[in-house]
């Protein structure tokens, strides 16, 4: 029996899930009685290297895309759940741990359906797993009848009932077995995906009076008052050698098919339409893998299977089950595929939905952009991709716009300047790959010159450098009106240009400009409009310097100081001259004087005299000239008297010597 497994396979798959690559497991079908709770065991993977610092976590119910809307039942960033699921769902795993199991309580019959679990690990780390559990929820238990009892033979009927709730457990009784044999419980067992079931076994030994018996079993829960009950009827044969008309069962005799009896032949099979047993459910597929569609059906004849897309036949016959292969899978074989079983009697079909998962196309944009300055820029990006692609735009590695789960991109630039020219970027990407494509804005605008633009002399040399950013290309005159002369770029012995991108920058010389220069205003114009400046010259305070030279700077450096002494000198013999110390008429006292003349040398002192006054003027050095002095008289009796009323000033002492 398969729920005796010892080793599970699912839980196998679990410890060696420790792969480094995205993946997730879970059961693909669980069940659950109605009022209940059930816990979806689930255990996911992400690539080690993304370590990232918190784990989040989504559960969405009955489709796996967000683009769809589908409900939420559980979200770990924000605890906001559809209405449908408050106050029902609760993750009983740790996401930081790589369990996703999910508890839901209180179920009713809306529940059921398909669960998808979505890893949130930050930024585009986003995952929707296309592994999904099925949930089925139902309110009677399976009675388990073996296909053939015969009278006389022990057999052995099973009741199992879904053990997946961790708050209520289930215990099983029989109903009607009285007479029969005494039940046996087996316990609670786990199935071969993680589920687990509580099976009850009976063991008797039918008699022929036992045939169409009623047969039941009930699950309840203790504390509760969740009963539910589940029959089936015993259909017993007669044994070996049994006599006429035994073990005919209810219903025998309908549907036979006419024909006619050969003595001694067993009894014709009933005539049956064909009922589809067996078929896949919806099926996720990554690009270039092989996917294996099957369909099996029960009938009388055995019935033509077909299987069909859009209506063209992609394969039948006439079998019990078809097997459709599909190699290397593409984009173009996504959609639904439906088996179609047919005979004489009746006909049934089931569809199947195959979803290719795939990397988003190359993005396509609608070409390079050409735009005038002010003018409103629409740029869309659109791509293919299962499931939908993030779509963003950057430009230098700045994101201006982003979707998330959308197939195109819109950017919206309302009022375009020169710095919206550029190269940019539109990237798509998914779990199976990441694809771009780059494009370009290119604005166009009048010509604006820019700040650096200037000249700047050098001995005898000028040059103006003219920086112009425009779009297209303008073209650059430099214009001396003082001498009613332009130049312009094509004169390559006075004008050098060179663009890098937008900027186009123009540089004018001049030389053998002895005098003073001259004005230069750049002139730069292109197809949407003109602009001038007059460039300054660039620290022209130094502009004499360079016109003199170092040594005449030298020689104006000597007269300047020489001025500064000899007006200092100056100051001070008019401060002697009119000092108020003295009154009118009295020889003011001299400490020393220079205002001498010698008998029989008038010509030789005259001379000493004004050379050195020549040197002081120069700031020079020399040797006073030799006094030859009969006698010396200090007369310093005239002191004045400091009081209240007497300035400073007034207090200076002087005396003369006089040579006699």
């Amino acid at each position: 029996m398969i729920f005796l497994t010892a080793l599970p396979l699912f839980w196998i798959m679990i410890s060696a899930s420790r792969g480094g690559h995205w993946g997730a497991w879970m059961p693909s079908s669980i069940s659950a009685f109605e009022g209940t709770c059930v816990s979806i065991p689930c255990r996911f993977d992400f690539p080690d290297e993304l370590r990232p610092a918190v784990v989040h976590g989504v559960w969405y119910f009955n489709s796996p895309y967000p683009k769809n809307y589908p409900p939420v039942v559980f979200k770990s960033r924000t605890q906001v759940v559809h209405e449908s699921f408050q106050g029902r769902s609760r993750l009983l795993g740790d996401l930081g741990l790589r369990n996703c199991t999910l508890l839901l309580s209180n179920l009713s019959p809306e529940l059921g359906g398909k669960y998808y679990f979505r890893g949130d690990l930050g930024g585009y780390n986003q995952y929707t797993f296309s592994e999904h559990s099925v949930l089925d929820i139902i309110n009677t238990p399976s009675i388990v009848v073996p296909p053939e009892v015969v009278a006389g033979t022990e057999v052995e009927v099973s009741c199992m009932v879904p053990d997946n709730c961790p708050e209520l457990h289930p215990e099983l009784s029989w109903l009607g077995h009285e007479g029969l044999g005494e039940p046996a419980v087996l316990g609670r067992l786990r199935e071969d995906e993680g589920t687990w079931v509580q099976v009850s076994l009976l063991h008797f030994v039918p008699t022929r009076e036992a045939n169409g018996h009623r047969l039941g079993c009930q699950a309840s829960f203790p504390n509760t008052s969740l009963q539910f009950e589940g029959y089936a009827s015993l259909n017993v044969k007669c044994e070996p050698g049994g006599g006429p008309g035994a073990g005919r069962g209810p219903g025998r005799g309908r549907g036979l098919r006419r024909g006619p009896l050969t003595p001694g032949a067993p009894p014709p099979l009933p005539a049956d339409p064909p009922v589809i047993v067996e078929v896949n459910s919806s099926v996720e597929a990554i690009e270039g893998s092989h996917v294996s569609l099957l369909c099996g059906a029960d009938s009388n004849p055995p019935p033509l299977l077909t299987w069909m897309r859009d209506g063209a036949v992609l394969q039948e016959a006439v079998a019990e089950s078809l097997s459709l292969e599909l190699d290397e899978v593409t984009p173009a074989e996504d959609g639904v595929y439906a088996c179609l079983a047919e005979n004489a009697y009746g006909q049934d079909n089931r569809t199947v939905e195959l979803s290719v998962m795939y990397a988003p196309w190359k993005p396509t944009v609608n070409g390079t952009v050409v735009a005038v300055e002010g003018e409103t820029v629409s740029i869309l990006c659109s791509t293919q991709s299962n499931p939908d692609p993030i779509i963003t735009i950057f430009k230098e590695k700045q994101i201006l716009a982003t979707v998330i789960y959308e197939s195109e991109l819109q950017l919206e630039l309302p009022a375009v300047t020169p710095e919206d020219d550029g190269e940019y970027w539109c990237v798509a990407e998914n779990q199976y790959g990441q694809r771009a494509t780059a494009f370009n804005l290119s604005v166009e605008f009048a010509p604006v010159i820019l700040l650096e633009s200037h000249c700047a002399a050098a001995r005898d040399t000028v040059q103006c450098l003219c920086v112009v950013k425009a779009n297209p290309e303008p073209t650059v005159a430099f214009e001396l009106p003082s001498r009613n002369v332009t130049v312009n770029e094509t004169e390559r012995e006075f004008v050098y240009s060179e663009r890098s991108g937008l900027l186009l920058s123009s540089i004018l010389t001049l030389r053998g400009q002895a005098q003073a220069p001259p004005r230069v205003i750049c002139t730069s114009r292109n197809l949407y409009g003109t602009k001038s400046l007059e460039l300054p010259f660039q620290g022209a305070h130094r502009l004499m310097w360079a016109k003199i030279g170092p040594v005449g700077a030298v020689v104006a450096f000597a007269i300047l100081i020489a001025i500064v002494c000899y007006i200092t000198q100056t100051r001070r013999k008019k401060n002697v001259t009119e000092s108020p110390s003295f009154s009118a008429g009295d020889t003011p006292p001299v400490l020393f004087s220079s205002d001498f003349r010698i008998s029989g040398a008038p010509e030789k002192y005259e001379s000493e005299r004004r050379l050195g006054s020549e040197r002081r003027l120069l700031g020079l050095r020399g040797e006073p000239p030799e006094l030859d002095l009969s006698y010396s008289h200090s007369d310093l009796g005239k002191r004045p008297t400091k009081d209240s009323y007497t300035l400073t000033e007034e207090l200076a002492e002087y005396a003369e010597i006089r040579v006699k």
